[in-house]
């Protein structure tokens, strides 16, 4: 363990324009994202549902329309293209998530015109949703000021040490930890790739700052990292942080890191049905990778 110590401190009050983000954290609000597809993979938030009102091809002939005849053509080409039951269809799968989370509330790109038009079609209908002010692009600029505020609100420690000595298993066993790794789907090293995909960088950014919201306490732990994890970066502001932060430095013998890889890295896989001739080739895969 470093001889340093960390500033205690209890944590300021969260910035007030912090609170739209932080009450659907709180209030674990389901989120219903009427984005395109497209847009929903490039970044997303926990607890979102991706039911749009345009998929891919239907927002992409909008667009084009827009582009070329303006803004009362494109309406018209989006309600012609989502008519009859096509929108029959949309609103029920709408209100099937509505009847398993009351409090959902809808969102858009910006809060303009496709969540308003939904909103009316479901009111049409029977049912009442809130819809989120400002849409995706409003909550992903909380989540960056969110982690920038995190990062130098908290008192954080970091936890190092060599693979297999258990630093996961130790982070998930505080509740004043975030799971840097499990938010990434990786594991850091060359062997760390799991069989769910990383998430889109914004994605994992949005993640992270969900998951600072919920922490109540004036400590934050993380494990020690380097700028990325996998294919991800880790948010510029943290990284710096856990730069300066304490470090604690796990140890644990060869047969304790021996047998922690395989069951983590072996096991814990072919446990959870990831076929052994695909777990063979992923890792020798990682092997050529490092060849050098």
């Amino acid at each position: 363990m470093s001889t340093s110590k960390p500033e205690i401190r209890s944590p300021n009050p969260l910035p007030e324009k912090l609170a739209p983000l932080e009450r659907l954290v709180r209030d674990t609000i389901c989120i219903l994202d009427v984005r395109a597809p497209v847009e929903f993979e490039r970044g997303a938030f926990p607890n979102s549902i991706n039911l749009p009102i345009l998929n891919d091809e239907e927002r992409a002939e909008v667009g084009t329309t827009f582009k070329n005849e303006g803004q009362e053509a494109a309406i018209a080409t989006g309600h012609r293209l989502v008519s009859g039951n096509t929108r029959t269809h949309r609103v029920a799968a709408w209100r099937s998530v509505h009847n398993k989370h009351p409090n959902m509330q809808i969102m858009c790109w910006r809060g303009g015109l496709r969540s308003k038009t939904a909103q009316a079609w479901m009111l049409e209908e029977g049912f009442s949703v809130d819809r989120i002010e400002g849409g995706y692009k409003a909550l992903r600029r909380l989540a960056l000021t969110a982690l920038d505020w995190f990062a130098e609100d908290r008192s954080w420690w970091v936890v190092g040490g060599r693979t297999g000595v258990g630093k996961t298993r130790l982070i998930k066993d505080f509740t004043h930890a975030i799971d840097l790794e499990g938010h990434a789907r990786h594991r850091g090293s060359a062997f760390g790739a799991t069989p769910l995909p990383q998430p889109a960088q914004a994605t994992f950014e949005n993640t992270l700052a969900c998951a600072a919201l919920e922490l109540t306490g004036h400590h934050l732990i993380v494990e020690d990292e380097g700028r990325t994890i996998g294919r991800l970066g880790l948010p510029p502001s943290w990284h710096e942080r856990m730069q300066v932060a304490p470090l604690v430095v796990l140890e644990a013998s060869l047969e304790e890191r021996v047998a922690n890889i395989v069951h983590e890295y072996v096991a814990e896989p072919l446990a959870q049905e990831t076929p052994a001739a695909e777990l063979q080739e992923r890792y020798r895969n990682a092997l050529d990778r490092i060849t050098k």
